[in-house]
């Protein structure tokens, strides 16, 4: 088989299913429209964020072989915007349907012990860590990982959900909640200077890209703000960007992965987390990259070849929860430098993602403190 059979690429015109329909599907699928392709979308809410925008919309749940293989017979490339969908049921349908990024990414990424494997497959490093799967296991890891740590369950989890700190032998009573939604991973809690990230984008045959390494600033676990560039030094720089081309060229990855990193001294970094698709932390790029990181995914399953990713400006990107919307909406008057994304979400709620504003300023400072001062994000209630 030659190189053209093994990589299709697919043209305007043609249609790309995306298995999720929440915000980065709606985003992928406006960045995909632009250049002309049609979208289906496959989502158990019915006029779900992508669903809004999309040529057709099948409403089912992710493991709905039916729907899949409907998905399939209607699109020329398939992929998908998040990693917890049924990986065996998107393997039954892998014959029937292309799908660039395949089906390894995802068990890997599904499973937490599996991930913490292939980061160090790949050489890159990971926080010390114990696979548990008895409450045994634990008492045992313990002792050798030490307090504080950090209990995760192997599968499922996001935003800080999943997870329990352990600081001392009291909070082992809290952990049975843990264990019993099956195997674990036990982390040493490390400090660290920065969290950071690093997205990057390969295709088929090896053409690789990587935007910026960003500052993320967290909140009750949820992203808060993105700064774009992170504040880091050159060498803490190139091993964050030497470390994502090992694990792109390890996975033999195929689409975007987003890489979750501890910036632990000034040039010290470790792997905390994988996401094999378009990332919350990457959504400044729509404004301050020559290239989005949306197109670039499209890009790359489509067989195009990549764009740059040199930044426009510096950036910062700050997340629109629920109890921040109307905030929001009073302020857009007044700060016409605001880039407002609303993802279509029909019921607010405290804590939900519905949407986030990219400002681009050379002096991401100036925004951090501008921000601030507006109050918005301090509020914890949804004004009715």
């Amino acid at each position: 088989m030659n190189l053209t059979e093994q990589m299709p690429v697919i043209l305007p015109g043609k249609t790309i299913g995306i298995i999720g329909g929440g915000q980065l599907g709606r985003m992928m699928a406006l960045s995909a429209k632009q250049s002309g392709f049609k979208i289906a979308v496959l989502d158990p809410t019915p006029n779900s964020p992508c669903g809004q925008v999309a040529d057709v919309e099948i409403t089912a749940a992710y493991h709905d072989v039916n729907a899949l293989e409907r998905l399939a017979e209607i699109s020329d490339v398939i992929t998908f915007e998040f990693e917890n969908i049924d990986a065996d049921s998107l393997e039954r349908i892998a014959e029937k349907a292309y799908i660039p990024q395949g089906t390894n990414i995802l068990r890997i990424t599904q499973d937490r012990i599996l991930e913490k494997r292939a980061i160090e497959k790949s050489g890159a490093r990971v926080a010390p860590y114990a696979e548990i799967y008895s409450q045994e296991d634990l008492e045992q890891a313990i002792d050798v990982i030490g307090y504080p740590s950090v209990l995760k369950t192997a599968r499922g989890g996001y935003d800080g959900k999943g997870q329990l700190v352990l600081r001392s032998a009291d909070d082992f009573s809290q952990a049975g909640g843990i264990l019993g939604h099956g195997p674990c991973v036990l982390e040493k809690f490390i400090p660290f200077e920065k969290e950071i990230s690093i997205i990057v984008t390969r295709k088929a045959d090896g053409e690789f890209r990587v935007f910026p390494v960003v500052e993320n600033i967290h909140v009750n676990n949820i992203l808060h703000e993105t700064i774009a560039p992170a504040g880091i030094s050159e060498l803490a720089q190139v091993e964050a960007i030497d470390m994502a081309y090992q694990l792109a060229v390890s996975l033999d990855l195929v689409g975007t992965l987003a890489i979750e990193m501890f910036l632990v001294s000034e040039d010290e970094i470790i792997i905390n987390e994988l996401a094999p698709r378009p990332h919350n932390s990457g959504h400044y790029s729509i404004e301050a990259c020559m290239t989005s990181q949306f197109e670039q995914h499209i890009r790359a399953i489509c067989n195009w070849p990549l764009g740059q990713t040199e930044m426009h400006m510096n950036a910062v990107m700050v997340n629109v929860l629920g109890e921040h919307v109307d905030g929001v909406i009073r302020g857009l008057i007044e700060n016409p430098e605001w880039k407002v994304h609303f993802y279509g979400k029909e019921e607010v709620k405290i804590g939900r993602k519905m949407g986030h504003i990219t400002i681009l300023n050379p002096e991401p400072a100036e925004v951090l403190a501008e921000l601030e001062e507006t109050k918005i994000w301090k509020d914890k209630s949804i004004i009715k």
